[in-house]
């Protein structure tokens, strides 16, 4: 892997793709569009990006994905998702679908579609100290939340009420809003650094 342009992936069976890979390319990454397991195989990192967090589970099941997503996860590979991809990194979830498993890895457990439908988007300014003093626009979309986090899970960002909206654990980090909607780079950022330093 150069240190320079790491490759990384984006799980690409469903969802807003697009917008990562390109935040992802404006960030020097080389980026791999993964939806076979040798796709998976070639790269460092790994994003799970937002959308139908049901319909990823049953697509990545029909395209043979789950299990080397979920062996990559345990082997340590740096995996960053967004709204639909927390729900999918979470080792627990409530209110899924009948059925619905995730890849799991994060020590957590994620209430789906927490704040009600689309209609019920919104926008919020949030601190989070590990991207540095200037606050994070967050924007809300469907979103799920982190109704319960083990004791290795660092908690970045929470609402001013306390519920929490963003989640790491080792090369693990999870957001339940869309940087990559909202022109906000630093949790993809973020995210690369770990993918070189591993």
């Amino acid at each position: 892997m150069s240190s320079i342009h790491p490759r990384v992936g984006v799980l690409a069976l469903q969802g807003d793709v697009r917008e990562h890979a390109r935040v992802l390319s404006g960030l020097g990454a080389d980026v791999t569009l993964v939806r076979r397991p040798e796709e998976l195989a070639a790269v460092d990192g790994l994003v799970l990006p937002g959308g139908e967090s049901s319909v990823i589970d049953k697509l990545s099941r029909a395209f043979g994905m789950r299990e080397p997503v979920r062996d990559a996860i345990a082997s340590g590979m740096p995996v960053y998702g967004t709204c639909a991809g927390m729900i999918l990194l979470a080792d627990r979830i409530t209110d899924g679908i009948e059925g619905q498993q995730t890849f799991g890895g994060l020590d957590v457990t994620v209430q789906r579609n927490a704040f009600g439908s689309q209609v019920d988007s919104f926008e919020v300014d949030l601190a989070v100290p590990v991207l540095g003093d200037e606050p994070v626009h967050a924007v809300f979309i469907r979103a799920p939340l982190v109704a319960d986090a083990g004791p290795g899970v660092e908690r970045i960002a929470e609402l001013e009420d306390g519920r929490i909206v963003a989640v790491r654990q080792g090369p693990l980090l999870a957001t339940a809003f869309h940087p990559e909607v909202s022109g906000e780079h630093r949790f993809h950022r973020l995210f690369l650094d770990t993918v070189r330093s591993t």
